[in-house]
């Protein structure tokens, strides 16, 4: 495994691969309260100055998990509040949604976060949108499309930029990250 303090470097070097943070602009981090995402946040946080971005943190609540789900909003809300980092939050009955709209509870979640996250980067000006994918979910998603009989373009995986949207981790295991945050 990695040295965990070599996760900023990893995550710059891969993000410069794709220019996924250009010098100066805005980015919007799609924080969702979990260690993968909390580790971008704090990775982005650490590149901020030298590079001059502006963060932005958005929060979507899915409601789908009552208790659970608003004491991942209130920790997201502090943490943010004690780094000075803009946080927006927005939030949708995604079961009540899904079941209008005949779709699964997932595929509901996925379209409305990411509704929340365009709207809110387009509101704000941001020219990126960060997430928080690692090689774990690349790997799940290219097994998954495996097993549906994808072709070669499934068999891709979760590209590292799809427009604004960028994926400076997806390099970086799930330990790795858990390593860092361990260390920080």
């Amino acid at each position: 495994m990695k040295n965990p303090i070599d996760l900023v470097a990893q995550a710059a070097a891969f993000a410069d691969r794709y220019n996924m943070l250009p010098p100066g602009s805005t980015i919007l981090v799609a924080l969702s309260g979990g260690g993968d995402s909390m580790a971008l946040l704090s990775v982005l946080e650490k590149l901020a100055q030298e590079r001059d971005l502006h963060l932005h943190a958005a929060h979507f609540n899915h409601q789908l998990r009552g208790e659970e789900s608003q004491r991942d909003e209130t920790f997201v809300t502090e943490w943010c509040e004690k780094r000075n980092i803009p946080l927006i939050i927005g939030q949708g009955d995604v079961a009540q949604e899904a079941k209008e709209q005949g779709k699964g509870v997932e595929e509901t979640a996925r379209a409305m976060r990411y509704a929340f996250l365009e709207e809110t980067a387009a509101a704000l000006g941001c020219e990126r949108i960060a997430t928080a994918h690692s090689a774990d979910d690349n790997l799940e998603t290219l097994l998954l499309h495996l097993v549906r009989g994808a072709g070669l373009h499934g068999l891709a995986g979760i590209p590292p930029r799809r427009g604004v949207v960028v994926r400076p981790l997806l390099t970086t295991s799930r330990a790795e990250i858990v390593a860092y945050l361990e260390a920080n």
